[in-house]
């Protein structure tokens, strides 16, 4: 009786050290950076618009995503991130790849080449 107690309290201190705590910690650091959201600053909102404050509320700001001075009021909750998030690889890294894939088309016709005999 007293191990299945034991154990059933090591079992929810795992599950709040495991679940409760990382996502208690992300939801602060998430907070304070709402709450740090200055002019100037360049966000990512979590429907991927990009722009720059202009300005600050208390529970809102207020963006310009273009340089036709389009300017759009968000609560500060819709902020994703400081700053602009990206899921492209560099430009660099694509035109890496297709020199290298042209590369191994050639390898392959010579190694077509070489195994086709007329001869035989």
């Amino acid at each position: 009786m007293d191990y299945t107690i034991i154990m059933l309290i090591v079992m929810v201190a795992i599950m709040y050290f495991l679940m409760i705590r990382p996502e208690n910690k992300r939801k602060k650091k998430a907070q304070e950076m709402r709450d740090s959201l200055k002019k100037g600053d360049v966000i990512t909102s979590i429907g991927g618009i990009i722009g720059k404050i202009v300005s600050v509320n208390k529970d809102t700001i207020v963006i310009e995503t273009s340089d036709d001075r389009v300017r759009m009021e968000l609560t500060k909750w819709a902020v994703s991130s400081v700053g602009v998030q990206s899921t492209e690889q560099p430009e660099e890294t694509k035109e890496e790849k297709k020199p290298a894939k042209k590369e191994e088309k050639k390898d392959e016709e010579k190694k077509e080449g070489e195994s086709w005999n007329p001869e035989l």
